[in-house]
């Protein structure tokens, strides 16, 4: 019958533009989560705490542990801040050369920027091995990671445990007597520095 007939086609009509718009008003948030946010993951500097900072230029012979806060944009996630700490150390250029050859004799476990800035090095506080945190013990003049014991000295060489390198080092920045650096994170359990993540 013609009036059944245009009952069923304005019925596939109205379903068909029902689904048009539900799915139009879908894809619009959809495309928008799915667009990565300008800038995110990019290379930037964080500014260290000004006490940190002073302590480690004051310090003779430990290392000494800097906060700061970390911010960064995940692609697809809001900023978010989070706070951090690394560990400085005072070192001699020429001896820190020798004791980390994780550094300078892997071809492949260098890093683009000098380990050594203004006579100090920046340590990432994660540990090389599987990720945790080390801490440094004082009464024997070593890091350690309580995880699964890896030790390193003052220099962050590898000296016992399981880890395939010393502590990452990370580039520290200093201009008119206030220090950063940038966040970066490396793969664990390789000699070589491969690297997995950048937070400003």
């Amino acid at each position: 019958m013609p009036e059944e007939l245009t009952r069923r086609t304005f019925m596939a009509n109205a379903t068909l533009t029902l689904g048009g718009i539900i799915g139009l008003g879908l894809a619009i948030p959809i495309a928008g989560g799915l667009t990565p946010i300008a800038e995110a993951g990019t290379m930037k500097r964080t500014t260290l705490d000004q006490a940190g900072w002073n302590a480690l230029q004051a310090s003779t012979d430990a290392p000494v542990q800097i906060d700061f806060v970390l911010s960064g944009k995940d692609a697809y996630l809001p900023e978010q801040t989070s706070p951090e700490s690394v560990w400085g150390a005072k070192v001699d250029p020429a001896k820190f050369a020798k004791l980390r050859p994780d550094i300078y004799a892997n071809p492949h476990g260098g890093v683009a920027y000098a380990a050594i800035n203004m006579g100090f090095a920046i340590f990432s506080p994660i540990c090389p091995h599987l990720g945790c945190r080390f801490v440094y013990k004082s009464e024997e003049s070593r890091f350690f990671c309580n995880c699964h014991g890896s030790t390193y000295d003052k220099s962050g060489a590898h000296l016992a445990g399981p880890a395939a390198r010393g502590l990452d080092p990370l580039p520290l920045h200093e201009k008119n007597g206030i220090a950063d650096i940038t966040w970066i994170r490396y793969a664990p359990t390789t000699p070589d520095r491969i690297v997995v993540s950048y937070r400003d």
